[in-house]
């Protein structure tokens, strides 16, 4: 296989800290810059806003600039973006960098993807992508506990110089040893939002938004979670975000598992029912810490298990639009996010504490409980509704 795609997992690790990273450290944050709990939550619903909207759109936008050119611009935004947040000396400048190192991260991860599918054989495909994903996933199992100890040394800003170090020395590497990228086909934005028409496609796509809002509700407030509840030291939520991470990454695997054991639609069934039960039991968890712990790691399986199924489920849905709704299911995703983070926030706010949001937070998850309900049960995609698709993207 290809040695440069080690390259583009080291970059995916580097742009995926700048997102992951901001929840463990959410309370330094907020103490240095003078702002509430909830408003310096809203660092993490900005991102995930912009980063929802920058893929589709900027993938349209710059459909005809070549790759790799395409992917050292994006690395030297994302790069002055953490330098401005390393120096920034208020809230607001730390927004706007914010949305720099957001639209461009939406590229960064796309093409990376994108590439390494390019300069590797077919049959090295599949590895090269299982690459690329691990780079970001490793940003959550590493980035969050690391990024608690750095900010306990030497300050939370010198996490993001550490990471405009690392995103600078990956440019440098692409610049010298990465051959160009031919311009490759884009669908168009038009086109994208088209495909959401059929309520069975669109209602799976909900289902993503739904749950990961409900995620978020909690995980992006866990470390004051965790101060209210047990009165942890940084050490121990470091620990804490570590066993989190980790049952994370192994939940793709279990839903990828489950989806072909049983099935794409009866795995997402489960695992969004599990997920809800899951979630309302975490306020009842806080009598004691083991009990907690093995709560948490349930927590973060779950988190992250429906991906593969419901990938899956897309794809068998409507093959002829897979890759638009890949796209448009990571859109879904981040669009969860924000609303989770921005809803968490509001919640924060008003009650002053974080111990019932993962009660709010499993209300929404029922949500998505709903739409997968809704989607299953609706008739597939009609050849009508593909020759319509088909005709809308050769009139653009």
């Amino acid at each position: 296989m290809n040695w440069r795609v080690y390259i583009l997992a080291v970059t995916t690790f580097a742009v995926g800290l700048v997102e992951l990273i901001v929840g463990g450290i959410l309370p330094t944050i907020a103490d240095d810059l003078n702002v509430s709990l909830a408003t310096a939550g809203q660092l993490i619903t900005l991102f995930a806003l912009v980063y929802a909207i920058s893929a589709p759109v900027l993938l349209s936008l710059t459909a005809k600039v070549e790759r790799k050119r395409l992917y050292l611009i994006s690395l030297f935004i994302f790069t002055l973006g953490n330098l401005m947040t390393y120096f920034s000396t208020t809230f607001l400048i730390v927004m706007i960098a914010r949305i720099f190192t957001a639209m461009s991260t939406a590229l960064v991860i796309v093409l990376s993807l994108t590439i390494a599918t390019k300069i590797v054989e077919p049959r090295h495909r599949a590895k090269a992508l299982g690459l690329v994903f691990i780079g970001v996933s490793s940003a959550l199992v590493i980035g969050v506990p690391m990024g608690i100890f750095v900010s306990e040394a030497f300050g939370w800003r010198s996490i993001f110089l550490g990471i405009a170090l690392l995103s600078t020395l990956s440019m440098i590497l692409i610049a010298l040893l990465l051959e160009k990228m031919p311009v490759m086909e884009v669908v168009p934005l038009k086109a994208q939002i088209k495909s959401l028409a059929n309520l069975k496609i669109l209602s799976a796509q909900l289902t993503t938004m739904f749950m990961l809002a409900g995620h978020y509700m909690l995980y992006a407030y866990l470390t004051p979670f965790l101060v209210d509840a047990f009165n942890m030291s940084a050490s121990w939520i470091s620990i804490c975000y570590l066993i989190f991470g980790v049952a994370s990454v192994s939940g793709n695997a279990v839903g990828g598992w489950l989806s072909d054991k049983i099935g794409s639609g009866k795995a997402i069934l489960i695992i969004v029912s599990t997920f809800a039960v899951v979630l309302f039991t975490i306020p009842y968890t806080i009598i004691a810490l083991p009990l907690f712990l093995v709560v948490t790691v349930l927590w973060g399986a779950l988190s992250w298990a429906l991906t593969p199924p419901l990938q899956n489920y897309l794809i068998e849905t409507d093959p002829k639009t897979s890759d638009i709704q890949q796209s448009l299911n990571t859109a879904a995703l981040q669009i969860g996010i924000s609303i989770g983070s921005a809803v968490g926030g509001a919640m924060f706010a008003v009650t002053g504490s974080a111990m019932h949001l993962a009660s709010f937070g499993a209300i929404l998850v029922l949500c998505a409980l709903g739409c997968a309900i809704f989607s299953l049960k609706r008739a597939p995609v009609s050849h009508e509704a593909e020759l319509e698709l088909k005709s809308a993207h050769n009139n653009l």
